[in-house]
């Protein structure tokens, strides 16, 4: 946002929970704070050892920041948003899909596209009410990546009119990389 950059990280079973870091130059980087300080945004009750919080995204939209995650543990998918990074976060509003590893995406008509892992091996697609989280459109699996084994983790972004889908696969081991598709559509 204008010179200010900002990164977000899986919290899991800790509360407060997902750190937010600020920096102006991608090097130097210092805690803001936490998108989730209350109970009531961070339910956590039997939470094991790499429960909880996994993969936090934040997006910035029009004076907004969204942070957009997956209660492993309670709930799912859901997402809060603020003015102030460093400040108060909403409550969740949750978004009713199955899957880890959410993002969101505005496209310009004003349409909000949710992708996530989705459990049938690929990344789901649908767009969401960012004021309610309701699901308008059914999920529909967009792309199951190039080859590799569980296709997780995608960002939607456009970049003069082409849309790109960026992804990791391979497993959190030998052979993980990150591959990217495009198209004229998300």
């Amino acid at each position: 946002v204008d010179e200010d950059f900002f990164l977000v990280t899986s919290s899991f079973e800790y509360f407060p929970g997902v750190p937010i870091f600020h920096s102006r130059n991608l090097v130097n980087w210092t805690q803001i704070g936490h998108c989730l300080t209350r109970e009531s945004q961070l339910p956590l009750a039997g939470a094991a050892i790499s429960g909880g919080i996994y993969a936090p995204t934040i997006r910035y939209h029009q004076g907004r920041f969204y942070m957009v995650t997956t209660n492993h543990t309670h709930g799912g998918h859901f997402f809060v948003w603020t003015e102030d990074p460093a400040g108060e976060w909403s409550d969740p509003i949750w978004v009713k899909q199955s899957g880890i590893d959410p993002d969101l995406f505005w496209d310009d008509d004003g349409r909000v596209i949710f992708s996530c892992t989705s459990g049938r091996v690929g990344i789901d697609q649908s767009e969401i009410d960012i004021r309610t989280g309701e699901t308008l459109t059914e999920p529909d699996c967009t792309w199951t990546g190039c080859g590799g084994k569980v296709p997780e983790a995608p960002h939607v972004y456009k970049i003069n009119g082409r849309y790109y889908l960026m992804i990791a696969e391979g497993g959190t081991e030998y052979g993980h990389c990150v591959t990217i598709a495009r198209g004229p559509s998300p």
